[in-house]
């Protein structure tokens, strides 16, 4: 377990007592038992990060603070019941996925992943990165450009499933620079990747950590970063920005959301404690080992980069008509 400083946890919980119309929430103190930190997929990236988190939690708030995987419909599942809840003490360990696509891909939700949803934090970013096999003759986004306007029917990407980030990201990429490419959909990045190893696909954005291996071995090449900045792993590989596309912008997350309704003072304290912990040299460390970054910002910035996602995922796939079905 990491510790935190003893001064920085008192100034985080040194808070007015909570008051809200909300019953759940409306205590004297917050919180009065355990808190589930429900996670909508299976074992993985998002579960590893809500346990990461849950440790500080714990230690600041003096209750425990339990992980739960709940996987089911793409993260749907688990989304769906911390949506629902009316406990007070029950968050989400939410990704781009489930409060960014889902709601292009799933126009009838049972949630409003705005409406029903008080966003506490961005835990983590994980830059898609923009791959090509290395024995064609790029080696920049605009050349790879180049290259699919001189073969408008030759070329294809590849991407971890309909609806996948990375298949979002080739969906953007494609109707900002007016190009076409053949998506190829596989069951996860890794089979996608073994395929552009063996020369059956041109490009991909696909998950850093899961490329890095490739990248330092020269298997494949990277030309691209999808964040706002460039990858700490990646320092010499420019963001989509950088190489041209201004408006291009795919920044996969994982952030802590509770259910609409949790008073601005617990979402606050729950950020100051989790950023105190996140700031930390040994965290970041972690943080790196999955390819992961931790950018400071508060609740309500988080809430606006939400409402943003949605409408820019929404956009892409409703343009290149991805269904599901």
């Amino acid at each position: 377990m990491i510790a935190l400083p003893r001064r920085a946890l008192l100034g985080a919980l040194a808070t007015a007592p909570i008051a809200a119309p909300f019953t759940a929430w409306a205590q004297e103190a917050w919180p009065t038992r355990s808190v589930r930190i429900v996670v909508p997929y299976g074992p993985g990236s998002t579960d590893i990060l809500a346990r990461m988190v849950a440790e500080p939690l714990t230690q600041a708030f003096g209750k425990p603070f339990v992980v739960e995987n709940r996987p089911g419909g793409g993260g749907i599942t688990g989304t769906t019941l911390v949506a629902q809840a009316t406990d007070g003490h029950t968050l989400l360990m939410a990704t781009n996925g489930t409060h960014g696509i889902n709601s292009g891909l799933h126009p009838s939700l049972s949630y409003d992943a705005v409406r029903d949803f008080t966003p506490i934090i961005k835990v983590a970013s994980v830059p898609l990165v923009l791959i090509v096999r290395p024995d064609i003759p790029v080696h920049s986004v605009a050349e790879l450009v180049a290259l699919a306007k001189a073969q408008p029917d030759g070329l294809n990407f590849g991407s971890a499933g309909i609806g996948a980030s990375g298949h979002i990201a080739g969906e953007m990429f494609k109707r900002q620079t007016g190009t076409e490419f053949v998506h190829v959909p596989y069951a996860g990045d890794g089979r996608a990747l073994t395929d552009m190893i063996g020369g059956r696909l041109t490009f991909m954005f696909a998950n850093l950590p899961a490329t890095m291996a490739f990248i330092r071995q020269n298997q494949v090449r990277a030309i691209g970063v999808t964040g706002d900045s460039r990858a700490p792993a990646l320092p010499d590989v420019p963001t989509m920005k950088e190489a041209g596309l201004a408006d291009f912008r795919i920044d996969p997350w994982y952030g802590l959301i509770a259910p609409a309704g949790m008073p601005g003072p617990v979402a606050n304290r729950i950020n100051e404690v989790v950023s105190i912990f996140l700031a930390q040299p040994v965290a970041k460390e972690r943080l790196a080992g999955l390819g992961a970054e931790f950018r400071p910002e508060s609740a309500q910035a988080f809430a606006t980069g939400i409402r943003e996602d949605i409408t820019r995922y929404t956009d892409t796939i409703r343009a290149a008509n991805i269904t599901l079905s």
